[in-house]
Formats: C-alpha cells, structure tokens, sequence
C-alpha cells in the first residue's frame, strides 16, 4: 500500500473512531448527569408517575412518554399511506422526466426549518382545528399533521429507492404471466421492496419522535396524560426543551433522566428495526 493510500485509510480511521468516541461520551454524559435521580426517586416512579410538578419533588414521566407516542403513531398514521403512495407514483406510475420535477418539491420539504413547520401549524392548522372540533386547536391532532408532514420526505425517498432496486425481471415476468401494472405492484414490487420501506417508516418514527420545536409551538405543553386526538399533549423532547433553561439541582437532572428514557426509547426502535430488516431479508 503506498504512503497516501496508508494516509487516507487513517485518516478515515480517526473520523470513524471520533465518531463512536463522541457517541460514547455523550452517553457517558447523559447517564451521569440523569442516573443519579433515578436512583434517589425510583425508576418505577419515575417512568410510571403520573405528576410532574419539579417544585414539589415530583418527577413522573408517564404523560410525556404517553404524548410522545401518541404524537408518533398519529404522524406515522398520516404520513406512511401518504409517502408510500408518492413513492409508488414517482418510482412507477409516471415518467423519469416527471419524477425528477417532482423530486426537488420533496427534497424540499426535509431543507425546511422544523421552526417553520412550527409557526405553519400555529396559525393555520391550530385555528383550522379549533374552528371544525371547538377546543384550543393546540392538540395531539396538531402535532401529528405537523409531524406527518415533516416524515414523509424521509419514508418517500428511501421506499422510492427501495421500489426502484427491485429486478426489472420480477415486473417483466409479473407482467408476461397476466398481471396488471397494479397487481404486479401490489403483488411483486411492494413484496419485494419492503424492507426499504418498513427502514423507511423505521426512521421516518424516529424523525417524529426526537422533534422538539415544531411539536412545542403546536402541542399545548400539559404534563398530563392525553385522553383524545384533541387534547393538549407533551412530549420527551418538549419537556427537556421547555425546562431545561431554567431547571436546576434535581429538576435538571430529572430532565437528564428523560434523555436517558428517549435515549433507551430510540435504542429499541433502532434495535426492531434491525431485527425487521434481517428477518425480511431472510425471508428474500
């Protein structure tokens, strides 16, 4: 190997090893700083109490991690029909010179700022919420058109791709036994592209669940556990954002604590994932 190959392969060793260092001391970090309430308050008590209220020692987490999946199953309810049906009509139903207009409209939804999503759902969808279902418009509905718009650049171009790497032998050879384009879709491309797009809906529940200021400037931000689509909702990564500025002593470090709850959360969605994509591809 010559000295500048040698020099590139460490080079790409440092940026990979900084990369699992910087992950590894950020946890390091959050365990730290959240274990130690944990430990002191009970971590029954805190994952399953029902009462936050910092100022009287009481530090239950149950309604935002309710709030965080309710948020996230609405937003996976909108967003999933709606980005699997754009990706089956930019990867089957239209033209090259059609998908690649409508690919930068796509894209640009993902460039846009999370704040703008945000301010889009306070004076339009809010209003629009409150004026149909009465209320305060500031809802777990809210959040999840908010969120359900914010995946789906992430679930379109990942199952377009997927829908896209199947063989042109299995639509050919779908097509020459009888089936019809959409039979051949729904019955070989679909089959046969969906681990990219289970990966997709993966990591587009991800992108939902680690928001934070789209979801604060649409939820209503009560700490209590929601019984409707229409009442007000907070989430994990709301509360750490909301009271992070001014927590201190055990109410920091109880927000601490939630980092480690989302971060345990986001670890088991990664994990299924991965035993998802394994097992379809054993099953291919």
């Amino acid at each position: 190997m010559s000295k500048k190959g040698g020099l590139i392969e460490l080079i790409l060793l440092l940026a990979a090893a900084i990369s699992v260092i910087s992950v590894l001391l950020i946890t390091i970090f959050i365990f730290k700083e959240g274990f130690s309430i944990i430990k002191e308050y009970g971590l029954f008590n805190f994952v399953l109490g029902t009462k936050w209220a910092p100022l009287s020692g009481k530090f239950g987490i149950l309604p935002m991690i309710i709030g965080s999946v309710y948020v996230t199953l609405g937003a996976i309810i909108i967003g999933v029909p709606i980005g699997i049906a754009t990706a089956i009509f930019l990867g089957e139903l239209v033209s090259e010179k059609v998908a690649r207009a409508v690919r930068p409209f796509v894209e640009l939804l993902a460039g846009i700022p999370s704040v703008v999503y945000g301010f889009y759902g306070l004076v339009v969808i809010v209003p629009l919420i409150r004026k149909m279902f009465g209320g305060s418009g500031f809802s777990v509905l809210a959040s999840s058109i908010i969120l359900g718009i914010m995946i789906l650049p992430t679930i379109i171009n990942i199952s377009e791709v997927s829908i896209r790497s199947v063989p042109k032998e299995y639509k050919e050879g779908s097509l020459a036994l009888g089936a019809t384009h959409w039979q051949t879709i729904k019955g070989v491309i679909l089959p046969a592209a969906r681990s990219g797009i289970i990966a997709s809906v993966i990591l587009g529940m991800g992108r939902a669940i680690g928001e934070t200021m789209a979801v604060i400037m649409v939820a209503g931000n009560s700490p209590k556990i929601p019984k409707g689509i229409f009442d007000q909702v907070r989430t994990l990564t709301g509360n750490i954002a909301i009271e992070m500025g001014y927590a201190s002593g055990k109410h920091a470090q109880a927000l601490f604590a939630t980092g480690i709850v989302l971060f345990v959360i986001i670890m088991i969605l990664n994990t299924i994932a991965n035993v998802i994509a394994r097992r379809v591809g054993e099953e291919r």
